[in-house]
């Protein structure tokens, strides 16, 4: 095959990134869209970066050295990356090569002026937009002085931030390489950025114009402060007219300048109204093309507008998919199950088929949508009052879309509403024999599919797992298992109202459910001090533990003194809670009896933090705090006007909050050891198909939804490319954030706290454990990297019960999700912590090994100086 140096733009469309870059192909589709003016111009194809590549001195051994580069030695990656630059740009571009660049030239005019624009192969793409990574000149004339900035180009596939930036996103340097754009320079009147999405709030439906005078330099630059238009529905519904003191301009012989504009123009707009809708018109028209969202460069010349560059937005986060043009709104699930992390294919259609409710996937992350739950007045208060009380932040989001103007249609209500959720009307009597019964039950349902599932496999475990699925379903929706779980909800609700009513104490039911018996999730923290009071003893295990890095360490153990003590308690923890894992929720996260190393350093704080018989003490002093606390409410209301009656009723939730509230928890660890058990017959299931050569390796079957991986045991074939795309598509969805609440216009809303009753400068969340503390802030993005001194104040992104081990360590909880009613909560008031959740970028907002303060009554935090 010949290779291809020189294309013109008309000849190429965006199926050719490999050939001209993202760039390069985005211009050539712009081109072919019809009623899109897009300036002439040539791509200088990859064919001829190779070639440029292949003569370059020493440039494949300056790439193994960059390849071998630590990501963080910031000044390695500096000095190769500058090593390898002056090498391009010092090689003589081949004759041959120069002619082709020379004769496209002299087709558009070599005297003309030109844009001279970087075009790598991975830039553009709807994954990773590569914004600014690579270099752009502007009005280059000449075909010497264009030769050189070609080399420049090329070059500038290896400026530090470029290679930094791939690093990031996992791109090996060798797989990328430059195409160069050649474009007819245009002398606008105006320019600016196109966003066919509002880029704040994702809106799909408002689009925004960034405008400015002269060249978009002077904006990209932030040399000064656009214009800005936003569009919806052919009409411009708000502008900000900045005062654009300065420009940049061509200049006659080449290069640009800054210059100053006249004072009496600097505050008029750069586009009229007209020209900002017919602008949007045209990006629509460009959207439709590509099929997503994009960020279109444009230029007004002669009253006329020219697009320059089109790339997909990366940062929106995508709508679900639905097949109707009804109005939704999704309610992140994410946010509610403390994982706010993406989900591989897999765990998401596993969580969806086990699901009670439908569930829609974006993002790597499942949403419930509410629409018709809001749209009716009835269910619309109920569903506010639950969500509140949960998550103030959600129901706030869900207020702002409600104000929307006919977002959400009201329709007339289906039926009676029922009891508000948290009063207190049909209490189950407080009878501990009813969770130790559901607790009986669930323990029988997973016993038998432990034996069952042992006896299939191909085909038929996929048919007996759709089954599973039914039983597991029936489990979680029992009459009983549901009345148990709002039993203890609706009395701590019923608690913190009343006793702020009558005696205004507030959260009151954080002490009185201190050591509620039968919590599964504070159990589990509290077992591995009773693992870390085997190990403690032994000097030779605790110096062995300190350096284990193989997950195969427990048959070590055996052969130190006291190893097999210390291994039988870790095996037996285990085999008790060895399900678990952070992030849960998805069945292809590694639990820890796949994973043991991960409690490792949890055992190793608890060893050196604690002293023998801390987990009973502790279970004692939290029992007696919280009947202290009752019997001291109670006298209290016995001395207010019909205070019998208050101290009765009180009596009777005090007691029905702790009969259930530990039970809260239980149903999530049914989930969960179902899972585990589904989880290894699948995996033994991709084994066989990696003994078959059907698969490269058994992990892969994470990236098929179950029915996939049912149709590939059937069929014996995989689509090897699907996999790939789906492990882009994911490592993709991890620079995402999901939004609490998403519309099918695609605004993805965050809510915010209406108060005011906060110091200035305090961080603002959700009280969910009464108390005050001071402490030295441990900001840990990953249980792995805990190292953690008592007195410690936890902050981190989300908890779920896999990180209720660290909490007997630490004095206090922040973190950045959460609700009333979340893992994270429900442990912090078992444990007495301090906490306080939903606090909107608290691990960037606070700095590791800062003093701060946790208001956990109040539900602020303050930085101590």
């Amino acid at each position: 095959m010949t290779e291809q140096y020189v294309l013109d733009l008309r000849e190429v469309d965006e199926t050719q990134v490999s050939v001209v870059g993202g760039k390069g192909a985005h211009l050539g589709g712009l081109s072919r869209i019809e009623g899109i003016r897009v300036p002439g111009g040539f791509c200088v194809t990859t064919d001829a970066f190779r070639r440029i590549m292949a003569e370059a001195p020493s440039i494949d051994e300056r790439l193994d050295r960059l390849s071998r580069a630590n990501p963080d030695d910031r000044e390695a990656i500096r000095t190769l990356s500058a090593e390898i630059r002056r090498s391009i740009e010092e090689t003589v571009v081949p004759g041959d090569l120069a002619a082709a660049i020379t004769r496209a030239l002299a087709r558009l005019g070599e005297r003309a002026a030109y844009a001279v624009r970087s075009s790598a192969t991975a830039e553009d793409l709807p994954t990773a937009s590569f914004a600014g990574q690579q270099d752009t000149y502007l009005n280059v004339v000449g075909p010497t002085e264009i030769l050189q900035h070609v080399s420049r180009c090329w070059a500038s596939l290896f400026t530090e931030r470029a290679v930094t930036y791939r690093r990031r996103n996992g791109i090996d340097d060798r797989t990328v390489h430059m195409a160069v754009v050649v474009q007819q320079m245009v002398f606008p009147d105006a320019s600016g950025i196109l966003f066919t999405a509002d880029p704040v709030t994702g809106h799909r439906k408002v689009a925004t114009v960034d405008a400015g005078f002269g060249l978009g330099e002077a904006l990209v630059s932030g040399l000064v402060n656009p214009d800005v238009f936003k569009v919806r529905d052919g009409e411009v519904v708000a502008r900000t007219i900045a005062a654009k003191q300065r420009a940049v301009h061509a200049l006659p012989a080449g290069g640009t300048q800054e210059v100053v504009i006249d004072r009496q123009r600097q505050e008029q707009p750069a586009l009229t109204d007209a020209q900002a809708v017919d602008l949007v018109q045209l990006g629509r028209r460009i959207e439709a093309h590509f099929g997503s969202p994009q960020d279109i460069e444009w230029c007004l010349v002669d009253g006329g507008f020219r697009i320059v560059q089109s790339r997909p937005i990366t940062t929106l986060f995508p709508i679900p998919e639905s097949n109707d043009q009804e109005n939704h709104v999704y309610v992140s699930v994410g946010h509610q199950q403390m994982m706010t992390d993406p989900m591989k294919p897999l765990g998401l259609s596993m969580w969806k088929l086990t699901a009670m409710v439908p569930m829609h996937e974006a993002g790597g992350r499942l949403f419930v949508d509410v629409a018709r739950r809001l749209a009716s007045p009835a269910s619309r208060a109920a569903l506010l009052d639950v969500m509140g009380r949960g998550d103030p932040l959600v129901r706030d989001a869900l207020e702002t879309v409600l104000g929307h103007d006919d977002f959400v249609p009201s329709l007339p209500d289906a039926g009676p509403g029922g009891p508000p959720p948290g009063s207190a009307s049909s209490p189950v009597e407080a009878d501990p024999a009813i969770v130790t019964e559901l607790i009986e039950r669930s323990r029988a349902s997973i016993a038998a599919l432990e034996r069952d599932i042992r006896t299939k496999s191909g085909p038929a475990l996929f048919d007996f797992l759709l089954e599973a699925f039914e039983e597991h379903k029936r489990v979680l929706g029992d009459p009983l298992n549901m009345r148990a779980i709002m039993a203890g909800m609706e009395a701590t609700w019923w608690l913190n109202d009343k006793l702020w009513e009558w005696l205004g104490e507030k959260n009151a039911a954080d002490t009185l459910t201190l050591s509620a018996p039968d919590n599964i999730t504070s159990e589990m923290g509290l077992e591995l001090l009773d693992v870390a009071d085997v190990i403690r003893p032994h000097a030779e295990v605790v110096a062995f533990l300190q350096d284990v890095e193989d997950e195969g360490f427990l048959d070590e153990l055996a052969k130190l003194a006291g190893g097999t003590q210390a291994r039988d308690a870790i095996e037996t923890y285990l085999d008790r809670y060895g399900m678990r894992c952070v992030g849960e929720i998805d069945i292809t996260r590694p639990r820890w009896r796949e994973s043991p190393t991960t409690l490792v350093p949890v055992i190793l704080d608890n060893v050196r933090n604690f002293e023998a018989g801390a987990a009973e003490r502790r279970f004692e002093q939290g029992r007696q705090k919280a009947q202290k606390k009752e019997q001291d409410v109670l006298a209290r209301l016995r001395a207010l006007p019909d205070g019998d009656r208050k101290a009765d009723e009180t009596k009777r939730m005090t007691d029905q909050v702790r009969a259930f509230i530990g039970y809260r928890e239980y149903p999530k660890y049914g989930i969960v050891s179902r899972y585990f058990l589904y989880k290894q017959a699948l995996l033994e299931e991709a084994e066989r198909l990696v003994q078959a050569d059907v698969l490269r390796e058994k992990e892969d079957v994470f990236y098929l939804t179950f029915q996939e991986f049912h149709d590939v045991v059937r069929s014996k074939q995989v689509d090897d490319r699907l996999i790939q795309q789906r492990k882009d598509a994911f490592r993709s969805y991890h620079a995402l954030t999901p939004p609490r609440v998403l519309t099918s216009d695609g605004e993805a809303v965050t809510g915010a706290y209406r108060r005011d009753d906060a110091p200035a400068g305090a961080l603002i969340g959700l009280p969910v454990s009464a108390g005050t503390i001071e402490g030295r802030a441990r900001v840990i993005l990953d249980m792995a990297d805990a190292d953690l001194e008592a007195g410690d104040i936890l902050v981190t992104p989300f908890t779920d019960p896999s990180w209720s081990p660290l909490f007997v360590s630490i004095a206090g909880l922040v973190t950045e999700v959460g609700g009333l009613m979340t893992h994270g909560a429900v442990i912090a008031r078992e444990y007495g912590l301090p906490a306080v959740v939903g606090v909107e970028q608290a691990t960037r907002l606070i700095r590791d090994g800062q003093r701060i303060r946790v208001h956990g009554t109040d539900g602020y935090i303050e930085i101590l100086p």
